[in-house]
């Protein structure tokens, strides 16, 4: 590792995090869809057992982020135990890996970005959209690094750029792309994990990256990253809650109690940035100081799905269409929640 790599610190090595996406199958790549919804074979025992379980709420998180600071409260726990229900927290890399979890029946509700979805369904998870919180279009960038001769998003033609496949970053790549005149086939994706493509690119691996918060915000402060373009006038970067079709039908009071909680914790967040920041640090393994800049740029407020949401999320569905990504034409309406 050169000195360069040294002075970044990724995000530390958690083996309990680790042994679960060894069991999540997270990574493996799949025939249908580039390894997004590859099955689940060593939860099949237990997602089984679980099918129309009415007693546990099996929330799907990431390592950042709302439902971080809502399982450090507790206060869904409590407020769920009226109910008989109980909770379990499951940790995925991202959110392509997350519905893997959901489609393998893992998982019963989950916070993703505005692309995963897209792919889920095209793939056939059986998944509703339950809520968003506002678009948080800077929270999201195309970055070089400082040193780098590529100053535009134009001069990405024939370079590797680095992403997680179906991750909400994949819609603003295909935009900005778009933007700046060149076609998806003009660069070579190089479809890697956070931590891999983070990795790949402080070694120089690859020529780009495009990165979401607080990864984002962590490759700016200690790799001094440079941004081509974020989602500003691009994308909304729009983070989504979705469930189970089923448990959402069996268990609405469950869903509708999370996503009280979730509102609670984001009006106390944004006006308690720099408390939420120090709360996540040693969770995420960041300065506090990193975090803040990610917090900031985040949207706050569950809001429900409306008919306009699922219209932009129809424009992401027809742009991967178009390209291939996913097969066939895409209804996302279907996808939507009627409690």
């Amino acid at each position: 590792m050169s000195k360069r790599d040294k002075s970044i610190a990724p995000f530390p090595a958690n083996p309990d995090r680790r042994q679960l996406l060894r069991r999540a199958g997270a990574g493996v790549a799949g025939a249908a869809l580039g390894g997004l919804l590859t099955p689940l074979a060593p939860f099949a025992a237990s997602a089984a057992h679980a099918q129309g379980a009415n007693n546990r709420l099996r929330i799907g998180f990431q390592k950042y982020g709302n439902f971080v600071v809502l399982k450090a409260r507790g206060t869904l726990e409590k407020r769920l135990a009226g109910q008989g229900v109980s909770v379990q927290w499951l940790e995925f890399p991202a959110g392509p890996q997350l519905l893997e979890g959901l489609n393998a029946g893992a998982v019963d509700v989950g916070s993703v970005g505005e692309t995963p979805p897209i792919f889920a369904q095209a793939g056939g998870v059986d998944f509703v959209y339950i809520g968003n919180e506002p678009p948080a279009p800077h929270g999201e960038a195309i970055v070089v690094a400082q040193d780098s001769p590529i100053r535009t998003v134009a001069q990405l033609r024939g370079k590797k750029v680095a992403l997680n496949k179906g991750s909400n970053v994949h819609f603003l790549l295909v935009k900005a792309l778009q933007q700046a005149g060149l076609a998806y086939t003009d660069i070579q994706p190089v479809y890697l994990t956070p931590a891999d493509a983070r990795a790949a690119f402080v070694q120089g691996s690859v020529d780009a990256w495009v990165i979401w918060d607080p990864y984002l915000a962590a490759i700016e402060r200690q790799a001094n990253a440079r941004t081509l373009a974020n989602g500003d006038g691009l994308v909304r970067n729009t983070q989504y809650y979705v469930a189970a079709r089923k448990f959402a039908s069996a268990q609405p009071q469950a869903l509708h109690a999370l996503l009280d909680e979730v509102n609670d914790v984001d009006t106390w967040a944004r006006d308690n940035v720099a408390q939420v920041a120090s709360q996540l640090s040693p969770l995420v393994g960041l300065d506090a100081s990193i975090l803040e800049v990610a917090l900031k740029r985040t949207g706050y407020g569950v809001q429900p799905i409306t008919d306009a949401t699922l219209a932009y999320q129809q424009q992401i569905a027809d742009a991967f269409s178009a390209l291939k990504l996913i097969p066939g034409k895409l209804t996302v309406v279907d996808a939507r929640w009627k409690s």
